[in-house]
């Protein structure tokens, strides 16, 4: 459920997403889960889309999890020290909700009561978001923080923007401060942290007062500074968090930047955490030590 703003696209995207692991020694099997492929819905078309593989998997099979992201199994079996998965593909992307329209949305309280009283069909979908994940705790220290923005009374959706800028202004993004395994406690205590923590976090603050929130995870356009090219492949993933509201449906804010998400915002897919979307994850036999290089690009499709 979303309420997209037109039907006509206002941008498209070409993402190009490269994945190389190195291995020390020789591996004899590798077995991997793959979130590289992105969704359609009301905000976002996919026009193409392209996974290569190399070594070439003797067995490959595409599904979707309990979510509706689209993954891929494969299992390589010729040995190999190098493995490359080569993500391309182009999407539409149409406008979102504005600022204006998301300030006067019903009390964040009255949100949080209606919640509880859903009994079944479509409307159990939000409560899937609810409760804790694996890399998302609830804790008075998280509802303390997310309630100096949701103050008694004040609009649901103002208040979750109000937090997204307190996130930006209060963190220090930090690509060494923390890695997958670093709890919440820890971010919220040391205010620093990356995308990935910023959106668990604020999911983590909302869950915490009895609002559903959900990890999306995706890209985003990026802008060189004035003067100098755009490098190929230096781009990034990146993630933040969507907050389900009665009036709108999927309601996305990006912590990291502090705003309100548009149409510069390209959606991979979405789940509780960042667990439920890991682009690739799997086993390996043999190897040894491993090397890992990710590419990514972000491109205006004229």
């Amino acid at each position: 459920m979303c309420a997209s703003m037109t039907n006509n696209p206002v941008a498209h995207y070409r993402i190009v997403h490269q994945t190389r692991y190195t291995y020390q020694s020789m591996v004899t099997l590798s077995q991997q889960y793959l979130h590289m492929s992105p969704r359609s819905f009301c905000y976002q078309d996919v026009l193409s889309h392209d996974v290569q593989i190399g070594p070439e998997p003797a067995e490959s099979s595409d599904s979707a999890d309990y979510f509706g992201n689209s993954t891929r199994y494969i299992t390589i079996t010729a040995p190999h020290q190098e493995l490359l998965v080569h993500a391309e593909f182009t999407v539409a992307v149409r406008a979102r909700q504005t600022v204006d329209a998301i300030s006067a949305t019903l009390p964040w309280e009255t949100v949080r009561d209606e919640l509880r009283q859903f009994q079944g069909g479509d409307a159990l979908e939000p409560l899937h978001f609810l409760y804790a994940s694996p890399h998302v705790i609830c804790s008075k220290d998280l509802a303390q923080y997310a309630l100096i923005s949701f103050t008694p009374g004040r609009p649901h959706l103002d208040a979750a923007l109000d937090l997204t800028k307190r996130i930006y202004d209060d963190f220090e993004f930090d690509g060494e401060a923390t890695d997958i395994s670093t709890p919440l406690a820890q971010v919220l205590t040391d205010r620093r942290g990356v995308c990935q923590d910023f959106a668990q976090l604020m999911i983590g603050c909302l869950r915490s007062i009895g609002l559903p929130a959900r990890y999306v995870s995706g890209y985003i356009l990026t802008h060189p500074p004035a003067g100098q090219p755009r490098l190929i492949g230096a781009d990034a993933s990146h993630a933040w968090a969507s907050v389900f509201c009665p009036e709108f449906g999927w309601v996305d804010f990006d912590p990291t930047n502090g705003c309100l998400v548009q149409h510069e915002h390209i959606t991979l897919g979405w789940g509780r955490d960042f667990s439920d979307v890991t682009p690739m994850r799997g086993i390996v036999l043999g190897g040894g030590k491993h090397g890992l290089q990710v590419n990514v690009t972000v491109s205006v499709n004229e």
